[in-house]
């Protein structure tokens, strides 16, 4: 059976539509791959992708500059994200870039942000490492959450133990908050450390007044507390009037006992204190001896002019003179 004109229009029809469909998905999917503009390439390391994979998309800035290219695993711990930009972005993007995992949008798909470095950098080149920052990912944080929850459950318990020991006045809180005896003492004890403080403070007042009277710079206390030497020379005239004192005291002591000998004994001294026979004597004697020593002198003086006895001392005055 041939074909009619209206078949074959609407077979053409159906191919041209195919053939417009497949080239703007080819386009489509050509320009979500960069495959018509040109790139360079650049990468990270991570230690967790997050459930990032190949062909999602790469952010700079919120603005869609390229997408994954290849995610490989290095070791146990690093795994290497390989990106694909567009050419222009090679002027904006600097060698402190920060790339982190995030997601686009609550449930969409895992994209690598690229965020500014602050610092006045070169611009990046393809081959480039920039720097990484693994964010917390939603698992991590709902563990975390978990635990800091029993945490709270546990603390709750043992704060509602501890109400309970001190509603039923257990402990030294529950008898202070319950005995009203205690707490009287306690705001008495409270009210007189207030008054202790309160003295203090006045003694403290009266002290520094008393400070601030001194003349630091003229008075002795002021020399002693602020001249090192004048002290030290303070320091050892004091050791050495004690030690002097100390002198002073031995020879008094030793004075008294003297005289407390002299006063008791019976020999020579207690004799001349107490015989008065004894004194009166004794000046006679030493009144006759001056009175033989006048005489003497008297008897010497007659000898020299004796005409039998001057020639001798005469010799004598020469021999005087000759050794002067």
């Amino acid at each position: 059976m041939k074909k009619t004109y209206i078949q074959k229009l609407n077979v053409g029809i159906f191919v041209v539509m195919g053939l417009i469909l497949f080239v703007i998905a080819v386009y489509l999917i050509g320009n979500r791959q960069n495959m018509f503009v040109k790139t360079f390439s650049i990468s990270a390391n991570f230690n967790n992708v997050n459930g990032l994979m190949q062909g999602n998309n790469v952010r700079y800035s919120g603005i869609n500059i390229g997408n994954v290219k290849s995610i490989t695993m290095i070791n146990d711990s690093t795994i290497n994200v390989d990106m694909v930009i567009e050419e222009k972005m090679v002027k904006h993007i600097k060698k402190d870039a920060i790339a982190t995992i995030g997601t686009d949008g609550l449930v969409g798909n895992m994209i690598v942000n690229i965020i500014p470095g602050k610092g006045d950098s070169r611009m990046i080149s393809s081959g480039d490492v920039i720097q990484s920052y693994t964010k917390i990912g939603t698992n991590e944080m709902l563990n975390t959450l978990n635990v800091t929850n029993e945490n709270a459950a546990l603390l709750t318990a043992k704060l509602l133990n501890i109400a309970d020991a001190m509603a039923d006045s257990k402990g030294t809180f529950g008898m202070l908050i319950n005995d009203t005896i205690v707490s009287s003492n306690l705001k008495q004890t409270v009210n007189q450390l207030r008054i202790m403080s309160i003295e203090a403070n006045k003694s403290m007042k009266s002290l520094n007044a008393i400070i601030n009277t001194i003349n630091f710079n003229e008075s002795v206390a002021g020399v002693l507390l602020n001249d090192s030497l004048e002290a030290q020379k303070i320091r050892d005239l004091l050791t050495n009037l004690e030690v002097t004192t100390e002198d002073v005291k031995t020879v008094v002591n030793t004075i008294n006992e003297t005289i407390i000998d002299y006063k008791k004994g019976k020999g020579a001294v207690d004799y001349l204190f107490h015989d008065e026979d004894f004194v009166k004597n004794l000046e006679q004697s030493i009144k006759n001896i001056n009175e033989g020593t006048d005489k003497f002198n008297q008897n010497m003086e007659a000898l020299k002019h004796n005409f039998l006895t001057r020639r001798y001392f005469r010799k004598l005055n020469r021999a005087q003179g000759k050794k002067d």
